[in-house]
């Protein structure tokens, strides 16, 4: 959809809240150029691979930063303070939508505006979470797409245990501030206990928690299930150089993670996702997207004493009965 043609659609509300959509639209009523809001709960360089493809659809739907939308960017760096900061700062900015992701970026952005359309390109349970009462009919200003991340929790379980054969004893590692992430550890906990694994969950809601957590692991960990946050995604590094030092092998939930020196990731696709989020910015009015992507296995080329090669290459989720509701560009 080219810029020409959205000039033409006035007045489109989001979900049936109070958000006029679309992105152009709202700005030709302020006489301003268009200008989105992106609330990073991350660090720039963490997720410039991410930013670069949100920003590359953009363009390919005829929206080119500087020439005929803006975009500010803040990046909270897995502060929770500063995430509601930020978005307080984009409600008196009056930008015409907000990007965020993670469910503590979108909380963040619900709470500071009910007027203002809220995008989140990555959410691992809206409906579980509150962020939105339904995914076909989320109501209010806030869509974007679900990950519905603890369905599959089983599964990450099940290529870990492949992996590492000798697996007995879990730990789950999380920051319990965040809402999904206390969910996830929740069904990972039910999971592990049918498998007849010991678990452990040291609980972590700040950088500073993050070594004492390791610490409190030391012998009483085969391998770690890691829920990824914007808290975790910013400590990465030393996360995975701890888990290195303590030959704790890990599961994340993207390749990105695998990348950065983890063992294995089974999940979604993040560019992807992003790329999709500029598809609901471009239009607006469509309902939570569940991920009909394919989720893929990611393994690690650095392991110790574990298998050298993954179970299998890919693994496709099976689509849910009826399939999963699409956005109308999208």
């Amino acid at each position: 959809m080219q810029f020409d043609h959205l000039k033409r659609r006035e007045f489109i509300t989001l979900l049936g809240g109070a958000a006029a959509w679309p992105l152009a639209a709202r700005a030709q009523q302020a006489g301003k150029l268009p200008t989105i809001g992106f609330l990073g709960a991350g660090t720039l360089s963490a997720m410039s691979q991410w930013t670069a493809a949100f920003v590359q659809r953009l363009r390919e739907l005829g929206w080119v930063e500087g020439r005929n939308v803006a975009i500010e960017y803040r990046w909270a760096e897995g502060r929770a303070d500063r995430l509601s900061e930020i978005a307080a700062e984009f409600v008196r900015l009056k930008v015409d939508v907000i990007v965020t992701y993670a469910t503590t970026g979108t909380l963040a952005a619900k709470q500071a505006t009910s007027a203002i359309p809220i995008v989140f390109a990555i959410a691992g349970d809206p409906v579980g979470t509150g962020l939105v009462a339904s995914l076909a009919r989320p109501s209010g200003n806030v869509t974007g797409l679900s990950l519905q991340l603890t369905e599959i929790t089983g599964k990450r379980l099940e290529l870990l245990r492949e992996a590492v054969p000798d697996l007995r004893r879990l730990a789950i590692l999380g920051n319990v501030g965040n809402p999904f992430t206390v969910l996830e550890i929740d069904e990972v906990q039910a999971a592990a206990r049918t498998l007849g694994l010991e678990v452990h969950t040291p609980e972590i809601r700040r950088a500073q928690d993050i070594a004492p957590a390791f610490e409190a692991l030391r012998g009483r960990a085969d391998a770690i299930y890691v829920s990824t946050d914007p808290l975790v995604f910013t400590n990465l590094t030393r996360i995975n150089t701890l888990a290195l030092g303590s030959r704790l092998p890990t599961i994340y939930t993207s390749r990105d993670y695998v990348a950065a020196g983890s063992l294995m990731s089974y999940g979604a696709n993040y560019p992807d996702l992003w790329r999709r989020a500029a598809d609901y910015v471009d239009g607006g009015g469509v309902p939570i997207a569940p991920y009909s992507g394919q989720s893929t296995l990611a393994t690690s080329k650095r392991r110790t004493g574990i298998r050298s090669d993954p179970p299998d290459a890919t693994h496709r989720e099976k689509p849910r009965s009826g399939g999963p509701r699409q956005a109308s560009h999208c």
